[in-house]
């Protein structure tokens, strides 16, 4: 496996430490506190209640679908189950903020203790260590608009339940940042708690960063890349950092702890604010919500229903189906794609199924901008025009047609056989006289295939295929063509 390029491959002397503290919006159907429906709107302040919005005398109550989908992610993430926790307030004031502080959990998560496996460049596999997860709210939004010289304030979001998944500082490369966070992406849709919508900031991840000496045994002074909802910006901004860290600390100038932006446009970080500490926040238990403790039967249960993994789909892929790892990693990726593959599997086990899938039906729904579940091409559909295409009943050019009305009509494959005509022609005598007809009226192109031209060979190859409009069987046309020029 190729080993990506990174800005530390020009500073030998440095090593950066990252820690990456991710917020996962649950895709339950209320607030985590109130009964206002949970999830994205147009309409701005239509999905909020007095708790929400923070009206005074109101009293939330936990919904209890985010402490089994809390529980469900840190078994996921190997998390020890903690059966007692509690809620806590962070003081900060935001315009998006109506209460003035967050609802979270401070000293006693509900989850602590975990690890997500990543895999590396060279295809061994790392540990990333998990602090922490713990259940809080989240904030509104706030809308600028500059050229009126306004700010709105949408709460629509306020009170959408969050997991906060928080790593030790063990990511050592923007490469091995960017694997963890799809790995957890992958996790979390796996089990079904979050949509994983990067654009609709359903996943979103802060990120801190640190340089130091190689031979430096304290950690460097860290700066957190706010809010970015796209692995490659992810990547893009940590790459940024690093270089920008390591040339202050090479003038002898310090770094600020700080709070930065990603600029897509200008590909920068920029400061936002100076980074609070947690007193700065000063978290108090929260007297209007009582200690969560855990039935050790819903963990149970929870074990119980765990689905299959990701890190286990991929090995399982890998084994079952004689897959490369860079073929195992993109149905990994996409679990209705890796579905469509098993489904399609099930039915044909041929080695060419992956590369139809991979090269033709992903081309496909690329081109015609359309969702896998949209495409009448099914799994049942493809492993019938490979089964033909190995059958010798079609040849290849023959099933990239079939595939393409496919796609536009839904038609089995054995119809559109029979439709389009398209039944391979592999009789050698038939194929003999079309050849033979073909060199007679070529002279001149015959002598200088024997003369040594032989990109001639594909002159011969395409008037064969015109005159059968396709049909000819490649591997016996190519042999009686060979018998032919040598005479």
């Amino acid at each position: 496996m190729t080993t990506n390029a990174s800005v530390l491959d020009r500073y030998p002397d440095y090593q950066v430490d990252i820690g990456i503290e991710v917020h996962v919006q649950l895709n339950t159907k209320s607030k985590i506190f109130c009964a206002s429906q949970n999830g994205p709107t147009e309409q701005a302040n239509t999905n909020i209640d007095p708790v929400c919005t923070g009206y005074p005398g109101s009293l939330p109550v936990l919904n209890k679908q985010v402490v089994l989908d809390a529980i469900t992610t840190g078994l996921a993430t190997n998390c020890t189950i903690n059966l007692w926790s509690e809620f806590a307030r962070k003081h900060y004031f935001y315009p998006d903020l109506p209460k003035g502080y967050q609802v979270t959990q401070d000293q006693f998560p509900i989850c602590s203790n975990g690890l997500v496996a990543i895999r590396l460049e060279d295809g061994a596999l790392k540990n990333i260590r998990l602090q922490r997860i713990h259940m809080e709210e989240d904030a509104g939004k706030n809308i600028h608009a500059p050229q009126a010289g306004v700010s709105l304030v949408d709460l629509n979001r306020a009170g959408s339940p969050l997991l906060e998944i928080v790593s030790h500082p063990d990511i050592k490369s923007s490469y091995e940042a960017r694997a963890y966070l799809k790995m957890l992406h992958g996790i979390v849709t796996y089990i079904g708690v979050c949509s994983g919508n990067m654009e609709e900031g359903v996943f979103r991840a802060d990120t801190n960063i640190s340089v130091r000496k190689k031979d430096a045994e304290e950690l460097g002074t860290r700066c957190e890349l706010k809010n970015i909802n796209s692995f490659k910006f992810i990547s893009d901004a940590i790459e940024y950092e690093i270089e920008r860290q390591i040339l202050l600390i090479e003038s002898g100038q310090k770094i600020i702890r700080e709070t930065r932006l990603w600029d897509t446009k200008e590909q920068k970080t920029f400061s936002m604010r100076s980074k609070e500490d947690a007193a700065d926040y000063r978290y108090v238990k929260d007297p209007d919500l009582p200690p969560v403790c855990i039935d050790p039967q819903w963990i149970e249960n929870a074990k119980n229903n765990l689905p299959e993994l990701p890190i286990a789909k991929f090995n399982r892929l890998i084994d079952q189906y004689k897959l490369t790892s860079d073929e195992a990693e993109i149905l990994v990726n996409d679990p209705n794609l890796a579905s469509y593959f098993e489904d399609a599997a099930r039915l044909n086990r041929s080695k060419l199924l992956i590369n139809w899938i991979l090269r033709d039906l992903l081309g496909h729904l690329k081109d015609k901008k359309i969702a896998l579940h949209d495409c009448l091409v099914t799994p049942n559909k493809l492993a019938n025009l490979i089964k033909l295409l190995e059958q010798g009943t079609i040849n290849s050019r023959g099933a990239q047609e079939i595939f393409i009305a496919m796609s536009e009509n839904g038609k089995d494959p054995e119809t559109l056989v029979k439709e389009l005509n398209l039944t391979q022609l592999d009789n050698p005598d038939e194929l003999r006289v079309i050849l033979t007809e073909i060199i007679e009226k070529n002279p001149q192109q015959v002598a200088g295939y024997k003369a040594g031209k032989s990109k001639l060979w594909g002159f011969f190859v395409g008037q064969a295929m015109t005159k059968t409009q396709g049909r000819a069987n490649p591997q016996q046309l190519n042999t009686i063509l060979e018998e032919l020029l040598q005479n």
